[in-house]
């Protein structure tokens, strides 16, 4: 299938779930099985991220597979709510250049939360509030801060799709010409 580089043809091609519905269905999600996500899903996610746009193409996003337990319980101290990475068999940091634009982070993240969704495997966000600590953890050089951890695993038998709080309704948030 896909390796992070490869260029994707028509022939390799495969569609998993329409790209609205997994958009318009995907939610948060915390608590994952401890399964294991296979290296080729784990590929197509990574590069679902790279694949992102970035501002004139800079191309700023790094990422590190948090698969080092120690590491990734030291990184855990750096962040408020950071745990679902703990129960994560795919946690990931995403490392950002310092300067860079924040909206690059959110393009990648958001690809590849939409694609692990369309593989059946949920994802959270976790904010990484002191670059300190997970620089002691990670080991990045000082000119990198992470951007996001995202947390990536298999729902949960049974566990509920959300949280049963409904979106806003369009109407509500859209506004034509001003405000």
């Amino acid at each position: 299938m896909y390796s992070i580089g490869a260029k994707p043809t028509i022939e390799s091609e495969r569609l998993y779930m329409d790209a609205y519905k997994a958009i318009v269905s995907k939610r948060d999600r915390r608590e994952y099985q401890s399964t294991p996500i296979p290296e080729e899903i784990t590929q197509r996610i990574l590069q679902a991220g790279r694949m992102a746009g970035s501002s004139s193409n800079s191309q700023p996003i790094r990422y590190i597979i948090l698969d080092d337990r120690a590491v990734l319980e030291s990184l855990v101290t750096a962040g408020r709510g950071a745990t679902p990475l703990l129960r994560s068999p795919l946690p990931i940091a995403v490392m950002l250049p310092k300067g860079s634009r924040d909206f690059d982070v959110g393009r990648s993240v958001q690809n590849m939360m939409i694609a692990a969704w369309a593989e059946g495997i949920i994802s959270c966000p976790v904010g990484i509030q002191d670059q300190e600590k997970a620089r002691e953890a990670l080991g990045h050089p000082d000119d990198y801060n992470v951007a996001i951890a995202v947390a990536f695993g298999y729902p949960e038998e049974g566990s509920p799709t959300s949280r049963g709080q409904a979106r806003l309704p369009l109407e509500d948030i859209i506004k034509h010409g001003k405000w």
